[in-house]
């Protein structure tokens, strides 16, 4: 009788994993997780957000900004989109919920659940956002849902749904993480930078600070 085979692991028992060579394996996402003890389902993901943006928020002042950015910067590396698409959006949204802004914040759980996270964003509740490197949204959900995994056992909260977002700067994507059935969910539905602004501003200060507004 042969023996059962048994799939070589990815992760090897030996080595060291940082956030960023997650973003680097080549494998199924859904197999990766699952050697971390996660499981992954793609589906319209029902985020917090509230139900209208408040006065005070500049938001004709922050998409004129953007505009200006896509029509003027070259937007071909890394640093141009963060300095010019992300930090700008994650700036009024900090002002909006009262949230620190925490740039690349390190973490280490363990040999395979280590290194920074891109933005941490903290007010009533946090939120990490994920710079997609190469401009890859696949593989930087990837690295965005290791990172979920990561803050699970990190911070010090009774939330029991993590959130987060990949982006491109002017693509965004969200994430989220049962933390009782250790399910990770990527949302199908993505956000554009300036045409969907209203929506991911609702989203992301209805993730971080939902009791200082009305909600849907």
């Amino acid at each position: 009788m042969s023996e059962t085979y048994q799939r070589p692991t990815i992760l090897k028992p030996g080595e060291s994993y940082t956030f960023r060579r997650y973003f680097e394996l080549r494998f199924n996402p859904a197999d990766i997780l699952q050697e971390l003890g996660a499981s992954l389902q793609r589906s319209p993901l029902t985020l917090p957000k509230i139900s209208a943006i408040p006065a005070q928020f500049d938001l004709a002042g922050l998409q004129k900004r953007l505009e200006q950015a896509i029509v003027r910067v070259s937007l071909t590396s890394e640093a141009a989109r963060r300095e010019a698409l992300v930090a700008p959006v994650l700036l009024e949204i900090a002002n909006l919920t009262d949230a620190s802004i925490n740039i690349e914040y390190p973490i280490e759980v363990n040999q395979y659940l280590r290194g920074e996270i891109d933005y941490f964003l903290q007010s009533q509740h946090s939120l990490l956002i994920v710079e997609a490197k190469q401009a890859d949204l696949t593989r930087g959900f990837t690295q965005l849902a290791v990172e979920l995994l990561a803050c699970d056992r990190w911070i010090t909260s009774d939330d029991p749904i993590l959130y987060g977002a990949v982006t491109t700067g002017d693509i965004w994507q969200f994430g989220s993480l049962n933390r009782a059935s250790y399910l990770i969910t990527q949302d199908t539905l993505l956000y554009r930078i300036p045409t969907d602004l209203v929506p991911i501003v609702c989203i992301l200060a209805g993730i971080l600070a939902p009791e200082r507004m009305n909600i849907e």
